[in-house]
């Protein structure tokens, strides 16, 4: 039974932070690596694909030669033979010549996913050489040969575990395999991706497709901490999660974690540990099926959220006015976070405003409308059963002095959630790891 490892973009970002991965990967336990971008690397590649869909092909071509000067610099560092650093500059000449050839025609949307798959084409090549070179075998197993969106683009479950598995058979006695996150091919079988933080989906799809023991999210943080380690000074890491609370947190801001990691690992049943690649000693956090204690455990907020306020013009809830609501933001598919309604009125907020001016224009023929914009949602994750007194009232007392736009309540026994405007998210956040986790 495969162990999945999935490193990040931080833990691949430089010569010897690929050196320190054979210490974790490298022993006698089956492994599936799966490898992100070396760090800077997708930013880059998007600024590239930005110029060339502005046309000007100079700058992306000193993006790109820039790029590649940062990819000699590591593989100098990264190889002492000369036959690894050959192989690693004949890569890298194939890559980047290959993106430099993008500047000589006219460029697609197609093609800017092509550009962004290099990253990782690129980590994982340069990793199995140096384990080559260092005398330890491994395989690659091309992600674009089995890892496959659906007519929704949504993961394909069957074609992923059925050409998986054909792959990993081609190798009957390896035990170390590496592949590449976030990259992967749509339903009309051309190179597309999982979207930003995929890596983590990749690991979470693959650990279910071979029914893994567990899955490793390796990053440079010793696990899930309690708070925004970021913006508050004082923070700890959470031992153990369930499903659902890790669920709550990746999705309201825990930046450790994607929040589409859960679901395929939750579905099988499978643990996912989060690792810190600097200090492998450390706990870390644990995710699985295990109800915990019942109590808070975490806080996380989610910003870039914009409130509407939708007021009835007949002044009551009319029958069929709340669907009506609902059917303008399926039209546009924008997902709704949360919801309040009174007699007359409800408010929701949205994380996504690429059609708002659509909804907003839809929404004021049957209603009043009124935005907020500039918000964060504010969310407090832990076991809080509706049975138990107590949880309300801790999360607003501590917040008694901080303006509050809305409170979610009730709709899910693990997360208690506020809106602010965003100038007060420190305030709040601060005011929460002081009085939740007596921490000054």
């Amino acid at each position: 039974m495969f162990l999945i490892l999935k490193f990040g973009g931080t833990s691949v970002g430089s010569a010897q932070r690929i050196k320190d991965l054979v210490n974790i990967t490298v022993n006698s336990t089956p492994k599936i690596v799966v490898l992100s971008a070396m760090s800077g690397t997708t930013n880059a590649l998007f600024d590239i694909c930005q110029k060339l869909n502005e046309q000007d092909v100079n700058k992306a071509t000193d993006l790109i030669n820039e790029l590649k000067e940062k990819y000699t610099h590591v593989i100098s560092e990264l190889f002492k033979t000369n036959d690894g650093l050959n192989i690693a500059t004949q890569l890298l000449n194939t890559h980047f010549t290959f993106m430099l050839s993008f500047t000589l025609d006219v460029f697609t949307k197609n093609e800017e996913k092509v550009i962004l798959a290099q990253g990782e084409l690129l980590s994982t090549a340069l990793f199995h050489f140096y384990l080559k070179e260092s005398g330890i075998s491994s395989e690659i197993i091309p992600a674009l040969n089995f890892m496959k969106l659906n007519e929704n683009e949504e993961p394909d479950s069957d074609y992923i575990e059925k050409y998986l598995k054909e792959e990993l058979n081609k190798h009957p006695t390896q035990k170390l395999f590496i592949t590449q996150g976030y990259i992967c091919r749509n339903v009309f079988g051309e190179i597309d991706n999982l979207k930003r933080g995929g890596s983590d989906y990749s690991a979470s799809i693959i650990g279910a497709a071979v029914n893994s023991q567990e899955i490793q999210i390796w990053t440079d943080i010793d696990g899930m901490h309690n708070n925004d380690p970021r913006i508050v000074n004082k923070t700890h890491p959470i031992n153990k999660l369930s499903f659902d609370e890790a669920a709550e947190l990746a999705y309201f801001g825990a930046k450790i974690l994607h929040p589409t990691c859960i679901l395929p690992a939750k579905k099988k049943n499978i643990p996912v540990r989060l690792k810190n690649t600097l200090q492998p000693e450390a706990q870390g956090t644990l995710i699985s099926n295990l109800i915990s204690n019942i109590g808070i455990k975490a806080v996380a907020a989610k910003d870039g959220i914009t409130a509407i306020n939708i007021k009835s013009d007949r002044m009551l809830l009319a029958h069929g006015f709340l669907r009506a609501i609902f059917e303008i933001f399926e039209r546009y598919k924008t997902p709704i976070d949360m919801i309040c309604t009174s007699e007359v009125a409800v408010s929701l907020t949205i994380d996504n405003n690429s059609y708002l001016k659509e909804i907003v224009s839809e929404l004021k023929e049957i209603a009043t409308v009124e935005i907020d914009e500039n918000q964060t949602i504010i969310c407090v994750v832990g076991q809080l059963p509706k049975e138990t007194a107590g949880f309300g009232y801790i999360v607003l007392k501590a917040l008694k002095d901080i303006p509050l736009r809305m409170v979610s309540y009730g709709g899910s026994p693990n997360n208690i959630s506020v809106l602010v405007n965003s100038y007060f998210k420190k305030q709040a956040l601060e005011a929460l790891n002081s009085h939740l986790f007596n921490y000054n």
